[in-house]
């Protein structure tokens, strides 16, 4: 099959571009930077052009409650309508666990809008929501620090490694479509603060990890299980946080 890869130049977007091909399947990664804008459009009716498959794993470029939510919705709205045009049959997104509980979380908002578009649309889609990356502990480590002290709140928190992610989307991709969302997440719970502790002493960091009940994520105070999947419906990966540790240090 030509499946297109929305974002397919970044940290999952170049991933599933390459386990797509070891498959055999003609992925093409569209990005800013191959001449695909899905925010003007530019470059998607080409891009599109004899595909079945597309699958959107690009991100914001910022954070900022406004802007991350006009990239969702405009360049999905966009993708959506090229794709009928050009008679995609499957459309596949990546989002986030949580998404429908953190009504003061701008991002998580943006993405459960890019959902509801989605499921609105004219295409059969499959909609995967991960849990955190492990790639991004050190990113969330760097936002919840004061000083010399990092404040998370203790609640349970399932991360995931970004290769299990993309092997998620692109088998995903290459099935029927699911018609509905499925969620994925790492082989083992933490608390979230256990879990930045151990990543920052992994790398000699000598900031000091507090569990603040009231500490913020990204400006949502998290009950017990915002950030993890329903109990017993999450399909589990396999790279433990341990064994990733050692690989990418």
């Amino acid at each position: 099959m030509k499946i297109v890869v929305i974002g397919g130049t970044g940290l999952i977007g170049g991933k599933v571009v390459g386990r797509l091909r070891e498959r055999g399947h003609e992925a093409v990664p569209a990005a800013p930077g191959t001449g695909v804008n899905t925010l003007t459009g530019e470059g998607l009716d080409a891009a599109l052009a004899g595909a079945q498959v597309a699958v959107d794993v690009a991100n914001s470029p910022s954070f900022e409650a406004a802007a991350v939510r006009d990239f969702f919705t405009t360049s999905t709205r966009n993708l959506l309508a090229a794709e009928a045009k050009a008679g995609v049959t499957h459309h596949v997104a990546l989002s986030v666990v949580g998404v429908d509980d953190l009504p003061d979380n701008g991002y998580f908002q943006a993405k459960a809008a890019q959902e509801r578009l989605i499921k609105q649309g004219p295409i059969p889609y499959s909609i995967i929501r991960a849990t955190q990356f492990f790639e991004f502990v050190q990113g969330i480590a760097d936002t919840a620090t004061e000083g010399d002290t990092v404040r998370v709140p203790p609640v349970l928190f399932q991360p995931i490694a970004a290769d299990d992610v993309a092997e998620a989307v692109a088998g995903t991709a290459v099935e029927a479509s699911l018609k509905g969302t499925t969620e994925v997440a790492g082989p083992q719970l933490f608390r979230f603060d256990e879990l930045v502790s151990r990543a920052l002493r992994a790398r000699n960091d000598p900031r000091k990890v507090v569990a603040d009940p009231h500490a913020r994520y990204f400006g949502s105070e998290l009950s017990e299980r915002s950030l993890v999947p329903a109990e017993g419906h999450a399909r589990l990966a396999t790279t433990r946080f341990e064994d990733w540790l050692r690989t990418s240090a």
